[in-house]
């Protein structure tokens, strides 16, 4: 991950409704949910939502799938993934382990 795409992650839970929405789809998990189903849960309009859903998307949190006439959004676990790993790839000075659990358990190779 690049220092621009980590901003971009950042940016886009910098914002109240964003993180409660990608809190959201976390506990969803693979199976995540509908656009209609998230602007109720969250109480936000739907084109109020849509807004939001493109930002964590672009931000590389949040993925979108077409069933049927339905849009379902799930967290994006490899974006995630990315983003953590972005975070403690230089921990304790290159000494992973140092870190202890944090890095163990998002770095497989440790």
């Amino acid at each position: 991950m690049e220092d621009l795409n980590a901003i971009d992650a950042f940016s886009a839970l910098a914002q109240p409704t964003r993180l409660t929405v990608f809190r959201l789809l976390i506990r969803f998990g693979p199976n995540g949910m509908k656009a209609g189903e998230i602007a109720k849960e969250v109480d936000v309009p739907q084109n109020t939502l849509s807004t939001h859903l493109g930002i964590l998307v672009r931000g590389g949190l949040v993925t979108s799938r077409r069933e049927g006439r339905s849009i379902i959004y799930t967290a994006d676990m490899d974006g995630i993934r990315h983003l953590v790993l972005y975070l403690t790839r230089d921990c304790c000075g290159g000494n992973p382990k140092a870190c202890g659990t944090l890095v163990e358990e998002t770095i497989p190779s440790c």
